[in-house]
């Protein structure tokens, strides 16, 4: 019997090193993760047809040495028949998510927004963090309602860490109203209130309006700089131990195990199975962990 679970695929390889928390992502979610080395992929070895979901996860591709992200993605390409299957592989209306590196990846493959429908056209770019060094650091971000973005689903806020030297985004000054209006902005970053800034240190690299993460039309392509898969639980945060005491203070008795960040691998591999008729996910259930002490 042919199991019926969405299946997502984590690409690793020349320099990315975040594909285990990425994994362990979907696992929780209740998908079925296959970890396949880049030149796997590119040789056809692994199969894009036989997954819904394809990731690009964080790390140094090739060291950023030509600027982040644009070797893998030149490398990818020129492969034209990887590229050619990638072009499938979105028309059968799947899913590609992109964190940090991988986000960097996307955008210059030109597959990230493709605001003027044009595929591997970049319309968007990063560069240097205005500080001038690699940030390392928790922001807020605030969800925009108005985006199709499948990943961001009932989600209003989050706070996730960032850790890049290349995060500023840069739209083409014809399209940043444009992209801004139809919804391909999904995350910005936020101040102390909630309000979209470029002020540092809310905004780690000085991105545009506050641009963290945006997606396509139809939602199913999506791209963030912060790290979702390093917030899978509650004690990933830096704060958690203050947070369960400042929880414990106000009658709370029990503290959610589950981070941040684990919504959004839920979104996806929900509304996978609902797009392709498989089974909806057996997600694990997070416990409820008793605090101690007061």
């Amino acid at each position: 019997m042919v199991e019926k679970r969405v299946r997502a695929l984590v690409l690793t390889g020349y320099g990315i090193n975040c594909e285990q928390e990425m994994a362990h992502g979907y696992r929780l979610a209740g998908a079925r993760v296959t970890i396949a080395h880049l030149s796997d992929v590119i040789e056809g070895d692994i199969n894009l047809d036989d997954f819904q979901i394809l990731n690009f996860p964080g790390g140094f591709s090739f060291g950023d040495h030509l600027a982040a992200g644009r070797a893998l993605a030149n490398k990818l390409k020129v492969t034209r028949s990887f590229w050619n299957r990638l072009k499938k592989f979105i028309k059968d209306g799947k899913y590609i998510w992109g964190v940090c590196n991988g986000f960097q990846v996307m955008v210059k493959l030109g597959l990230l927004p493709m605001i003027e429908g044009k595929f591997g056209e970049p319309e968007v770019t990063m560069l240097a963090n205005d500080s001038g060094i690699f940030e390392d650091r928790w922001v807020r971000l605030l969800v925009n309602h108005n985006s199709p973005c499948v990943y961001t689903r009932s989600l209003n806020e989050l706070v996730l860490p960032c850790r890049h030297a290349e995060g500023k985004i840069v739209v083409r000054p014809d399209l940043r109203e444009r992209l801004m209006a139809a919804g391909y902005v999904v995350l910005q970053y936020a101040d102390e209130v909630g309000v979209p800034t470029e002020k540092y240190p809310f905004n780690p690299n000085g991105s545009e309006a506050g641009v963290a993460g945006i997606c396509d039309d139809t939602g199913h392509i999506f791209g963030l700089m912060p790290h979702p898969e390093a917030h899978l639980f509650f004690t990933n945060h830096p704060n958690w131990t203050r947070k369960k005491v400042e929880l414990f203070r106000s009658g709370i008795r029990t503290l959610p195990v589950e981070g941040e960040g684990m919504q959004l691998f839920r979104n996806v591999v929900r509304q996978a199975a609902e797009d392709f008729a498989l089974m909806m996910p057996g997600e694990i259930e997070f416990p409820n962990l008793q605090p101690v002490g007061n």
